[in-house]
């Protein structure tokens, strides 16, 4: 189980280099910018894996979308898994 934000960014990085290749990087700092905003409006270190999970599943290998889909899941995660759901399904 990882506990420091530098642990959870390597332990997402497989799946950040599989989906998005050159751009992993980029999307792991935006799971890192996406984990702040979540603190401040859960005060909670980091999303739940299936809130990180949906934000994988909706981008599609898409940058712009993994970000639209970070901002969503502060926003309202429910809206997000209803999205992830739909993409699922």
């Amino acid at each position: 189980m990882a506990i420091s934000r530098a642990e959870r960014r390597e332990d997402r990085r497989p799946r950040a280099r599989a989906e998005f290749g050159p751009d992993a990087d980029a999307v792991l700092d935006a799971l890192e910018l996406t984990e702040f905003a979540w603190h401040d409006c859960y005060s909670e270190v980091s999303p739940p894996d299936g809130v990180i999970d949906d934000l994988f599943v909706v981008a599609r290998g898409s940058v712009t979308e993994f970000v639209r889909a970070a901002r969503l899941a502060i926003e309202d995660y429910r809206d997000l898994r209803l999205w992830a759901d739909s993409v699922r399904g």
